[in-house]
């Protein structure tokens, strides 16, 4: 599959995909002519950087992540401990967006029982 066709069906931009294989997430293998051939399987890899990045893990972590995923299944172990801590990470991400909106949601209701004691005259 071509680097365009790779970017249609994952609806990154080819430029992404380029900046994945240069910082060494992605290990693309070169057709005869030297380009990019990816396959089916780099779709759901494609995906699943997609989603570390959109929770937050940094970049260093991520290529980390993918260095040992291309260096076999001895390094279940280690992926696995790495996904656990950026899961502790992306629940206290969480807890903190709760917590900003439910202050969001008292200023809100401030504000509206104000408006309707203007409006009573009370």
């Amino acid at each position: 599959m071509t680097i365009g066709e790779i970017s249609r069906r994952t609806g990154l931009p080819e430029s992404t995909l380029r900046y994945y294989e240069k910082k060494g997430l992605l290990r693309v293998p070169r057709d005869g002519g030297g380009r990019r051939d990816y396959g089916e399987d780099d779709i759901a890899w494609i995906q699943f950087l997609r989603r570390l990045k959109e929770t937050g893990m940094p970049l260093k972590d991520i290529r980390r992540y993918s260095q040992l995923r291309y260096a076999g299944e001895a390094t279940l172990p280690e992926r696995l401990e790495m996904l656990r801590a950026h899961r502790e990470y992306a629940l206290a991400q969480r807890r903190r967006w709760e917590e900003y909106l439910n202050n969001l949601d008292e200023k809100i209701a401030l504000y509206e029982r104000s408006i309707i004691d203007r409006s009573s005259g009370a």
